[in-house]
């Protein structure tokens, strides 16, 4: 934080007496300006007089008749309206006959540059006289005529002492050059009548100038100020537009200094002040440190004490959870033997229910006395017997988490056995079947008997999805492209969650129709042989179910044929 504010105090004082320097030289050049337009308007002004004064006919009268008695107490009110300094008029001899300056009366000023100079031009003369006391006048003069004869010359006299008294008032410097260089106008006396480089030398004044003029003196001394950048004063200056007269104002830096010092009070104790604050709240941090620590001292023993509470009483836990363990294996064997009889009783409901209807038949033939049409149907009994071996078996090899061996199968011929055996419940439901196969045979590598079943179980939930719908429809499709795709799709009400569709024991059925079996069973057949079921409702209504599985070309078949035997 030192380090941060002494970087920015310096980059501070650097900026602010830049900008501060440059609104005082501003201010300065401004004033410059202000006081040359002063001067120049005043010398404009007075210019005029003495033309109009030279056609005054009391005063041309005066001078005719030499009669010189309301002559200067008409020029008396004449210098208030008109704002001079004085007003004198001489005869053509050069003596004042009347003035508003009682004490100049009968003085001569035959050798003076006013009168000698008005004498000889035809316009209105302007002339710059040094006094013997100091400082100088400044005239205006033009000569009186009358019938082209010569009467006298009108003197004015312009004050422009008023503008030094005023500039006396402030804390610059001013002065005021002529064509020659020479001090004309100056808030030092002494300088008046010296060269700028003369009047420097002199000893000012006391104020405001003096210290201003003090470090002038003297320009390469360095004044030790770090605000100054070396320089003491600021020097500016201005050209009036008259006669090649010159302004220039030195200006010191006081202010300057005394506005940098302020800002930088304010930052050093706005850093200050964040300091004492710093330290502050890091005592403050300290004391709250220290009573976190003694509260947490506390809070760790009372933690070790529940802890021991607590570890003795999980050995207590652990010793009835390894008892709980044991019955829970318990009731997931008897959990697993439960799902196990359900999928038991699932599978062998349809061959059950086709051996119920072929029985029926069988007894019918018999009775009417035809015994060879019986005999088929205790052919298609004994196939259904061999297929319900085999469908334990296969269900015994899914709780082993593996299969028999797979051979090539030709999903056509596993769907019209699948639709042969359904042929009871086709019949007695009167469901139109509508079937789509390619002429070439669609080969996969799979155990037919699995893939009867994954048929069976479609073809079922089909025939339960239309039981409320008056003309029950069921389509079938079976396709070969990079896959084999099997589709199976009824006109039913649909399929309300297809989240949980596959997932086991899930039904819409009515108690006793159904487990919720067939369908996880089939997923996970057609898994196993690297396939996938999906599931979803056709926009025409109706639930549509999908069977992918790779396809087996034909080179794959020939090769496979010898390891299936």
């Amino acid at each position: 934080m030192l380090l941060f504010a002494g970087a920015t105090v310096f980059f501070t004082n650097m900026f602010v007496t830049d900008r501060f320097t440059e609104t005082t030289r501003n201010r300065a050049e401004l004033r410059l300006a202000l006081y040359s337009g002063n001067i120049l308007s005043e010398l404009r002004r007075n210019s005029i007089v003495p033309q109009l004064l030279a056609r005054d006919p009391a005063l041309i009268g005066a001078l005719n008749s030499d009669d010189f008695t309301s002559s200067t107490q008409r020029l008396i009110g004449f210098v208030d309206e008109i704002g001079a300094a004085s007003l004198m008029l001489l005869d053509r001899e050069g003596r004042s006959v009347a003035a508003t300056d009682r004490n100049r009366l009968q003085s001569l000023h035959r050798s003076d540059a006013y009168f000698v100079d008005a004498l000889r031009s035809n316009d209105t003369v302007f002339s710059v006289i040094e006094r013997p006391s100091g400082g100088f006048s400044f005239t205006y003069s033009r000569r009186v005529e009358s019938n082209n004869d010569v009467l006298g010359v009108v003197v004015v006299e312009v004050d422009l002492q008023k503008f030094e008294r005023a500039w006396a008032g402030i804390s610059d410097a001013v002065l005021i050059t002529n064509s020659e260089g020479t001090i004309i106008l100056s808030t030092e006396p002494r300088w008046r009548g010296l060269k700028e480089e003369e009047a420097l030398q002199r000893q000012p004044p006391s104020g405001a100038i003096s210290r201003a003029i003090q470090v002038t003196a003297d320009w390469t001394s360095d004044p030790g100020d770090t605000y100054l950048r070396g320089e003491a004063v600021m020097r500016t200056h201005t050209r009036i537009a008259f006669r090649g007269w010159q302004m220039a104002s030195f200006t010191s830096f006081a202010s300057v200094r005394e506005r940098v010092n302020g800002v930088l009070a304010l930052e050093i104790m706005g850093f200050a002040i964040l300091l004492a604050l710093a330290f502050y709240f890091l005592n403050r941090k300290t004391a709250v440190r220290m009573a976190v620590f003694q509260q947490e001292s506390a809070e760790l023993r009372q933690l070790n004490i529940r802890l021991q509470r607590e570890v003795a009483e999980r050995q207590k836990v652990e010793e009835n959870l390894a008892v709980a363990e044991q019955t829970l294996a318990q009731s997931s064997k008897l959990a697993a033997l439960g799902e196990m009889s359900a999928a038991v009783s699932h599978e062998l409901n349809q061959p059950l229910a086709a051996m119920k209807t072929y029985l029926a038949g069988a007894k019918l033939l018999v009775g009417r006395g035809r015994p060879d049409e019986a005999i088929v149907s205790f052919q298609r009994i004994d196939g259904l017997i061999e297929r319900m071996g085999a469908i334990t078996r296969q269900l015994k090899s899914y709780a082993r988490k593996g299969g028999d061996e797979y051979s090539p199968v030709n999903l056509g011929d596993a769907l019209a056995s699948s639709l042969s055996m359904m042929e009871p419940q086709l019949r007695q439901r009167q469901v139109q079947i509508n079937k789509a196969l390619p002429q070439e045979p669609v080969m996969v590598m799979a155990d037919r008997v699995r893939v009867e079943q994954v048929m069976i179980n479609l073809l079922r939930n089909a025939l339960d999805a239309t039981k409320s719908v008056e003309d029950p429809q069921v389509d079938v499709l079976l396709a070969a492209g990079e896959t084999a795709m099997l589709t199976v799709r009824d006109n039913g009400q649909g399929i309300e969650d297809l989240d949980a569709l596959f997932e086991p024991f899930y039904t819409t059925k009515q108690p006793g129709d159904g487990v919720g079996l067939g369908l996880a069973i089939s997923s996970g057949i057609v898994n196993e042989l690297g396939g996938r079921m999906t599931a979803r409702n056709a926009v025409q209504g109706g639930a549509v179910f999908e069977i992918r599985l790779p396809i087996l070309h034909e080179e794959d078949a020939h090769s496979a044929k010898p390891a299936a035997e």
